[in-house]
């Protein structure tokens, strides 16, 4: 899989994608929002249950109380953890269909620097043109297309692409952040 200005590329296939609102970059810092530059696998893979069914043999289900743990001075930072948890995470099982499939990482994951990133997915768009805050997110449709065709260990290379640096974005990119919006 290679991250092009026109989508990732993948088994002959090049599907739209979002990255995340602070662009690209070399230098991930927890809360920046920005995607990672780098060669990445896909090492796990997570699914709803009791709304798909197993995307590939290897995914495991996120039962009600799994959690990803994103505090950066936690033991567990960029694990996933059980509810009750005290420290700063995010809800696997949400609301929403984002989380309904998850490719994880291994994106500062297993063994993690404390600050240098975490929770960095392969997941579902919220909608056409909306960035994420460091993941990758696509259609549907594409991301269950690619959870049934990958397998663990996957790599991921996502090139330093000038275009999607904030202050050289190309609209109209397939992966390009949105422009910030005048609060008046």
């Amino acid at each position: 899989m290679r991250l092009t200005p026109a989508g990732l590329r993948f088994r002959g296939r090049c599907l739209p994608v979002q990255i995340g609102r602070g662009g690209l970059t070399r230098t991930k810092r927890e809360g920046d929002g920005a995607t990672p530059v780098g060669r990445l696998h896909v090492v796990e893979m997570l699914y709803r249950a009791d709304r798909l069914a197993a995307p590939a043999p290897w995914a495991r289900p996120i039962g009600p109380r799994d959690l990803w743990c994103d505090a950066p001075d936690h033991p567990a930072y960029n694990q996933r953890v059980a509810a009750p948890f005290g420290a700063s995470h995010e809800s696997l099982r949400r609301a929403d269909p984002l989380y309904d499939i998850v490719l994880v990482t291994d994106w500062n994951y297993p063994q993690a620097s404390p600050g240098k990133g975490s929770a960095i997915f392969l997941h579902q768009r919220r909608r056409a043109g909306f960035p994420t805050a460091g993941c990758l997110a696509f259609r549907r449709d594409h991301l269950i297309w690619l959870a049934q065709h990958i397998a663990p260990g996957e790599p991921l290379l996502i090139p330093d692409l000038a275009c999607f640096h904030l202050a050289k974005n190309t609209a109209g990119s397939g992966a390009a952040p949105r422009p910030p919006r005048d609060k008046a």
